[in-house]
């Protein structure tokens, strides 16, 4: 019954009338509402992802998104997808999100494969969903994981790649994997890629190693030459040798 009422009120905001507020700004109670969810959202990721969760602030791996969730995090787009290959084949139920329920509508899958990945207060509606992380251009940009938004928030699914998506699709269906049948409303990305961690880290290694340069006053005029001098004898250190030894030495694994 909560799931239904929980749909009624979607459909009321579709139709709802805009508001204007004292300044000229019209506003509506669905934005308004699906911006707090999705705030919400945001933080409940980042927890379960062990990341700031606060766009645009430095992450555990130094390296920032606007979802605020960092590459190697522990939750990648692919855990998303295999996630919701368990559900290929349930039911479509409009408003369900467990199987108690006796199956899964569009958004119910994306909460439910979410949830089960550790990840609370998803927003329920696809056009709440529809806000979170970052936007992708274009189905061009788009990469395995990405929320892909039909019909103005009417009905969401999860991109594979290759053109292929998995749904909820409609009443009589279930749970499948198809073609992108058209053009998205909205492409959002709320998961790094897998992968994207070891990619981050040679940026990560020169940043800790400039910073650590930095502290030991320099050399030479490098900002990496205070690290020359920790080489072993007659040997030159190149800029990938200092980076990693200044990762080495903040991490305090060198001898």
């Amino acid at each position: 019954m909560a799931a239904v009422q929980s749909r009624v009120q979607e459909l009321r905001a579709l139709v709802a009338p805009t508001s204007t507020t004292a300044s000229g700004t019209t506003t509506g109670g669905a934005a308004a509402a699906s911006g707090s969810t999705a705030a919400a959202f945001q933080t409940a990721l980042a927890e379960a992802t062990g990341t700031s969760g606060v766009a645009g602030t430095a992450t555990t791996t130094g390296t920032t998104t606007d979802t605020g969730i960092a590459p190697g995090s522990g939750v990648t787009a692919q855990d998303l997808i295999a996630t919701a290959k368990k559900y290929l084949g349930v039911p479509y139920v409009w408003g369900g999100e467990s199987l108690s329920e006796g199956g899964l509508d569009c958004s119910g899958l994306v909460l439910r494969s979410l949830t089960d990945l550790g990840v609370d207060g998803v927003p329920r509606t696809a056009r709440q969903q529809m806000h979170l992380g970052e936007k992708v251009a274009s189905m061009d940009d788009a990469k395995p994981g990405d929320l892909l938004v039909f019909g103005g928030g009417t009905h969401i699914a999860i991109y594979l790649g290759d053109g292929k998506m998995i749904d909820a699709p409609k009443p009589g269906g279930h749970v499948n994997i198809r073609d992108v049948y058209a053009t998205p409303t909205a492409i959002r990305r709320i998961l790094p890629q897998e992968g994207a961690a070891v990619a981050a880290a040679p940026d990560a290694l020169a940043t800790d190693a400039a910073s650590l340069a930095s502290l030991l006053g320099g050399g030479g005029g490098s900002p990496l030459g205070a690290l020359s001098g920790l080489a072993p004898s007659g040997q030159e250190t190149s800029t990938t040798d200092a980076s990693r030894l200044a990762w080495e030495l903040l991490a305090g694994v060198a001898s």
